[in-house]
């Protein structure tokens, strides 16, 4: 098994030449708008993945001095690259079919163009799985949207190999449902290259991590802690693979630095069990000192309300807070 997501992006290339080749045979053969939109597709299957090849070797590079956090955030920019060129794709697919509604045309040897494309199809599913195996083993992006965008490509073909089938027993007048077919395998793919540019966008954004993720850093804090643990100012992010925790923990004034790094290395092993891939950054105050109870100044996320919704905020990061300690 492939130990580099890279390796993966490999076998995706691979299989985005075989399906390409398989594809547009289809259409040369057939002179579908309807296989061109889906071989129009393999093109950006094949840029996609050769995009996520570079993309990976990057994002693989460890942290140096000029990027410090590492390069993980390289790969939101290659899931927003591929959704963009589906879109682009997707304007290709109508902008062919658009002559076709003028001038509706019945496609030729459509046995076999069909049988060439359900091959591609089988390919598609192939790689797809294996992606998403590997992006949940990888907690990788850029194989998650490079699966996504394949299993989405397997789906359309299955729904154009059905439309088009219903050529082959149908009358000359039912032409219209070539072009038809392709600008719904058009409007499909949108879809999913608008979801994939969302998903860049957030990443870049530095967004916090989800709620699942929120509750089993509190539950680490709680149980080295106490369930009565004060905390605050906790921000959140994720690079690529990598997420990024930190946040103000408040103990006791007479607890010794000892103490508080011990405390410190027990919440950060539990929060490396639950989040494996994770940084963590803690920073120790005594409670009896007010200047410690600064949250509402720094924002993220506040203990008192990751416990418990209905606690009031202020009360435990500072005056005025309205709201500032709740994550988004």
């Amino acid at each position: 098994m492939p130990t580099s997501p890279a390796r993966y992006a490999l076998y995706s290339i691979a299989a985005s030449v075989t399906t390409l080749v398989l594809k547009f045979g289809a259409y040369f053969l057939t002179d579908s708008v309807g296989l061109l939109s889906d071989a129009t597709e393999s093109l950006v299957n094949l840029a996609a993945a050769m995009l996520a090849l570079l993309v990976l070797t990057h994002a693989m590079r460890p942290a140096d001095d000029s990027h410090a956090y590492g390069h993980g955030k390289a790969e939101y920019f290659s899931s927003g690259v591929e959704g963009i060129l589906i879109i682009v794709a997707a304007v290709g697919i109508v902008t062919a079919s658009a002559g076709r509604f003028m001038h509706p045309t019945m496609p030729d040897h459509l046995g076999f163009g069909l049988v060439m494309a359900l091959a591609a199809s089988v390919v598609n599913y192939a790689t797809a799985k294996a992606l998403l195996r590997a992006a949940s083993r990888f907690d990788s992006i850029t194989l998650e949207a490079d699966a996504k965008h394949l299993m989405t490509d397997v789906w359309t073909s299955a729904g154009l190999v059905i439309g088009l089938s219903v050529l082959m027993v149908a009358p000359p007048s039912w032409a219209i449902l070539d072009p038809a077919i392709a600008v719904l395998m058009a409007l499909n793919i949108v879809f999913t290259g608008v979801s994939l540019i969302r998903r860049s966008f957030w990443g870049l954004m530095d967004v916090a991590l989800p709620g699942d993720e929120l509750k089993a850093v509190d539950a680490a804090i709680r149980a080295h802690a106490g369930q009565g643990s004060e905390y605050h100012a906790l921000r959140t992010r994720k690079s690529g693979s990598r997420r990024f925790i930190d946040f103000h923990l408040l103990v006791p004034g007479m607890v010794s630095v000892a103490q508080s790094h011990a405390l410190c290395c027990a919440i950060e092993t539990e929060i490396h069990q639950a989040l494996p891939g994770t940084q963590v950054t803690i920073h120790v105050e005594p409670h009896e000192d007010a200047a410690s109870h600064d949250g509402w100044q720094i924002g993220g996320a506040c203990g008192a309300r990751l416990g418990d919704a209905n606690a009031p905020c202020a009360e435990k990061c500072g005056p005025d807070t309205k709201g500032a300690g709740t994550t988004k």
